[in-house]
Parts: C-alpha cells; structure tokens; sequence
C-alpha cells in the first residue's frame, strides 16, 4: 500500500524539481522521474486486490483548504478574463461543498480512503508508462517547439510542473475509495488541463482553456452534486460502499458522476473542449487525449456501469455514447488537419466505451476495457508522430505528408503500426468492437446500427490517411536526423507497445480484465481459443506490412512517374496537349458537404442534450 501512496507523492516532488531545477539537470530529473514512476507502476502487477485508510484527520481539511485556494483562483482569473460562466459555476460548486464538508465535516468518514484492483492497476500503468513517456517526449519537443515558436514566453519549467502534477492526481483518481478525496483529484485535472492549454498565451490559447475549464467545472458540478446527494441518502461517500447498495438508492448519484464522466471524456455536446485543446503543444494533447484527462471520465463511467446496468438511464447513457461515436466517426472523414483528425477519433472512440458503460453488462464491461488499454497507447503514438512531423515538414495537413515513406520512413512506418492498432484487424480496437457488437446486438439493435456505421466511417478515414503516407511524388530525404533521443525513445517504446499488447492480448485479458468482471459480476467474457489463434496469425501477417518499408529512404530506386505527356524537371508536372506545364495532384475526399463539422455537431449536439435531460430524469 505505501507503493500506491508513492505514485500519488513522488510526480508531486517530482513537479516541484522542476520549477526549480536549471535546464540541464531538469532534463535529467525528467528522465530519471519518468523512469521511477514507470518502474512503480509495473510493480502493482505484484499487487493484488487491497484498501488502506492512510491518517485522514489532517489529510481531509488540508484538501478542503486547497480546494478552495484553487477556487478563489479561478475566480480571481476568470473575473479579470470576463469569463462570469466560469465564475458562476466554481462559485456554485465551491460553495455547496464548503456547506456541506463544514455542517457533515464529522460525520464524514471512510473507512478506506484508498484502494487497489485489477482495473486500477491497469488504468496506472496507462498513466504511469505513457504518462511518463509523454514527458520524457516533451524535452526534446518543447526545445523545437520553441526555436519554431520565438512569440511564445519559454515557461517550460511551469509547463513540466503541471505534466507532473497532473500524472499525481490521475493517480489520485484511480486509487480513491473515499469519493471526496477522488473529487479532489478530479478538480486538479481540470485546474491543470486550463493552464496547459492557455500554455501559448495568446487569445485563441485562452478562450479554449476557458472552454475546457467551464464544461469540466459543470461536469464537477454534477459529481459534486452526486456526492452530496449520495451521503444524504445512504450514509456513505465511499466507491466500494456505493456498488453494493440498492440501485434505487445510488442510481441518481451515479448517473451525476456519469454526467461529469461525460464532461470530462468530451462527449457530445462537450466534445468542443477537447478540439480546443490541440492549440496546447503537442505533449498536452497526447497527455489529454490518450493516458489521462479523457480517461479519467471514462474510468468512472466504467466504474459505476454495474449500476446503470438493465436501468433506463444507463439507456440513454449509451445512446449519448453511440451518438458521439457515429457522429465523431463522420465528422472526422471532414477532416485534413492530423490533429483534428486524430482530436475527433478520440471523441468518437470514447464514445464507444461510454455506450459500454451505459450498457453495464459483463461482456460491454469487458470491452470497454478493452478499448481504454488500446486505444491509450495507439492513440498516444499517433499524437507524438504528427508532433514530429509537424516540426520537420512545417506542416500537420494529412495533404502534405505525401512520400513521407521515403522522406521520413521510421516515422511513416510507427503512424502505419498506430493507424492498424486504431482499425485494422487483429489489432485490439477491433477486437473490443466486434465484443461490444457480440455484447449488444441481441438486446439493442439500434445501438448495434449506431456501432456498424461508426465502424465503417472508421476504416475510411484511417485508410485515406494510410494511403497518403505510402504514395510517393517527390523525394524529400533527411527529414528524420534532427529528431532527438528524447522522442525517438518513446516514440518506440509506444510503437512496440501497440504491437506486443495486441500479441500478449490472451495475458492482458486473463490477467487483469477477467478477474476484474468476475470480482463484480461473478461471470466473464474471453474469446474461444480459435478465434486467438486466428488473431496471432493474421498479426503475424500484417507485421510483415510495415516490415517491408525498412529499406525505403536508402535502397529503394524512385523512378519518375510516367504522366500521359511529356515530364518536366520536376517529378510532379508534365507538358500539357498545349505545352502548358501541369501540376499532377492527388488528393482524399473529404465530403464536407455531406460530413461538415459545423452541420453534425450542431445535430449531435440537440440529440445528446435531449438524451442527457432523459437519463437524469430516468433517473430521478
């Protein structure tokens, strides 16, 4: 248990080194950090199901006290930024939790303030591998990032002691028992998700860290509501405590803790947050989008899916979980820019393990699982290799990256490998798909509908994207030997991880997911050793895929297209019927017309707020 009060102190200690550490040995404390915390993290494998109840008498009133220094911040900032929604709604939630803390203060106790199981360990050693690897990334990005951005103020050691702060209370968060001391946490997410994404100062930077604070502050609204009404009504503000009461008494507190989820994990309609975050460098949007601030909220919809399980607002749940993944799906075909592709993907897949979570049975459980230990690592590759193209090309346009299996071939091979662990089989997104699918289609087939579009628009838009990287035009080599240490090593580490846990999926499911869904349902889902098999082999296969591009950029022999006229000297025109030069051009279909952001949001938007009013008064 001490192991687990360490991943909650030491990135704060950790964070506090770098405010004060001089660039060169911060450097160092970052790598020997990440290396601590990651090697922690792999420890709890060793660890099996346990509660501890650390000295509270000082820890809760010192919480409370810090809680509401970041309050009278907040208000302090967002009154001088004109921002009253934001003071309104930190207002509202500070004080009904300062009433309710002061009048119950005594009363107020857990008889475990933390915890560990199966499914927290997995949710740490998401934060704690790839958390750490997003900030052993972010020294050699933040050095590029700011030798092309001279506007922006250097505050990296500000910026590497929020990263810190931030993996501290993800930790928080997946080891609170006690829902106040989880709460606490909660708030810290979204305190440093605001700073790291106003990291730029400039307007547009502000304005979209307000968003993200003021969607997050109501979905806190709401988790605080939960607490509160959970204590009045049953006498307990412990998690373990609250899955074994009667659905009728803890339905309404957890479908208010569901709505935070959703706040947090950027469902439709507060999907725009997490778009707006993509102006942060890109450490903070792979932090966000993949290990942590997104996985936070789907963490506690899984968490309670028990409870919403066979009940009408667990239901509506799932509809507003199948209505951002099909519309997200959709939208992303629109999309150009890497990172708003990638922003959009992100939306649409949480959406999936969000309609689990309303699901709650056994086998969507399972799934959902599935899907957060997926797409964590995928998903953060993805982001890392987009950072570095966007520094050595100069731009993040899926249109530019044409050639890049030549220009930049281990790059192009590493986004091939996340692109296949997003869509391709045997790769695990597909495989949590085809069990959510096995999960629902007999007890709802509008949700099944919902699943098989979003699934189509999926492969589209990760196969146009492929395809741009492996068409070759015009050879540009060299683009890769200025990348450093610090980004290759993770982006590595991320490129095999995606690989081998696909492989060891069989271990991954029989070690940590099965145990977890016994331990709560009693039952468990696995696939039949045939269908393993069959995985193995077809994983085999497609490693043999990127393979085959090793020896692109050295001794592979590109020959000028031949173009229907005669070539000029350059490899992309030719001599027109009228002796004009012509530009060939390749480029996807985007379809915006049919797939715009503008025209879908606006109509997920209406839907899933109908959806969301619907489940909390199913509820009530």
């Amino acid at each position: 248990m001490n192991l687990i009060i360490f991943l909650i102190m030491f990135p704060l200690l950790a964070a506090l080194l770098m405010l004060v550490l001089p660039e060169k040995h911060r450097n160092i404390a970052i790598n020997v950090s990440a290396g601590i915390i990651s090697l922690a993290s792999i420890m709890l494998l060793f660890m099996g199901n346990t509660f501890s109840d650390p000295k509270s008498a000082f820890i809760s009133p010192l919480m409370l006290l810090i809680e509401t220094a970041i309050a009278a911040y907040i208000i302090y900032v967002s009154i001088q930024n004109k921002k009253y929604l934001v003071t309104s709604l930190i207002v509202v939630q500070t004080a009904a939790l300062l009433i309710f803390e002061l009048a119950f203060g005594h009363r107020l106790h857990a008889w475990h303030n933390l915890f560990i199981d199966k499914f927290s360990i997995v949710m740490a050693l998401i934060i704690g591998i790839i958390g750490s690897l997003i900030c052993v990334y972010g020294i050699g990005y933040m050095n590029d990032y700011h030798h092309h951005h001279e506007e922006v103020k250097d505050k990296r050691p500000f910026f590497f002691f929020i990263m810190f702060v931030f993996l501290s209370a993800m930790f928080g968060i997946v080891f609170s028992n006690n829902l106040l001391w989880l709460f606490f946490f909660w708030e810290i997410t979204t305190l440093s998700s605001f700073l790291l994404i106003g990291y730029r100062g400039d307007k547009v930077s502000i304005d979209n860290s307000y968003k993200a604070l003021w969607m997050n502050l109501l979905g806190g609204l709401g988790f605080a509501a939960g607490i509160i009404y959970l204590y009045m009504s049953s006498d307990t503000i412990e998690l373990d405590r609250m899955m074994m009461l009667s659905k009728s008494v803890v339905l309404l507190p957890a479908v208010l803790m569901t709505f935070a989820g959703m706040a947090k994990s950027a469902q439709m309609p507060f999907s725009q947050w997490l778009l707006g975050a993509m102006v942060a460098p890109t450490p903070v949007s792979a932090l966000l989008h993949s290990s942590t601030m997104v996985k936070a909220g789907v963490y506690i919809a899984v968490r309670l899916a028990p409870i919403l399980s066979g009940t009408k607002a667990g239901l509506f749940v799932a509809l507003v979980g199948g209505i951002t993944f099909l519309l997200g799906s959709l939208i992303t075909i629109s999309q150009s820019d890497a990172k708003k592709v990638l922003a959009y993907s992100t939306v649409s897949n949480l959406g999936l393990i969000i309609l689990c979570a309303g699901i709650g049975t056994y086998q969507a459980v399972w799934a959902a699982i599935l899907l957060i230990i997926f797409h964590a690592i995928a998903k953060c590759l993805l982001f890392l290799c987009v950072g570095v193209v966007e520094h050595k090309t100069g731009s993040r346009n899926i249109e530019d990256m044409d050639t890049m299996i030549i220009n930049m071939p281990k790059i192009s091979i590493m986004l091939q490998i996340g692109m296949a662990g997003m869509f391709l089989a045997p790769f695990g997104m597909l495989i949590s798909k085809w069990a959510v699918l096995r999960a629902i289609v007999d007890m709802n087939p509008i949700l099944a509908v919902l699943i098989a579009f979003g699934s189509a628009a999926t492969l589209f838009f990760w196969v146009k994207w492929m395809g741009k990287l492996i068409t070759v035009i015009e050879r540009k080599p060299g683009l890769e030997k200025n990348v450093s240490l610090q980004e290759w090593v993770p982006l590595t580490i991320l490129a095999a991880a995606t690989v081998a846990v696909c492989a060891l999926f069989p271990l991954v499911s029989s070690y940590f997911i099965q145990p977890y869904v016994i331990s709560v349902y009693g039952v468990t889902f696995t696939m039949a050793h045939g269908n393993i098999t069959i995985m193995l082999i077809m994983l085999g296969l497609i490693a043999l895929f990127p393979l085959s591009f090793l020896n692109y950029g050295r001794n592979v022999k590109v020959v000028e297209p031949y173009m229907g006229g005669a070539n000029t000297d350059s490899s992309v025109s030719f001599q027109g019927s009228l002796g004009e030069p012509v530009t060939i051009g390749m480029k996807n279909y985007y379809m915006d017309n049919m797939f715009g952001e503008a025209k879908l949001f606006k109509a997920g938007a209406v839907l899933t707020i109908l959806f969301i009013v619907l489940m909390v008064g199913a509820a009530l």
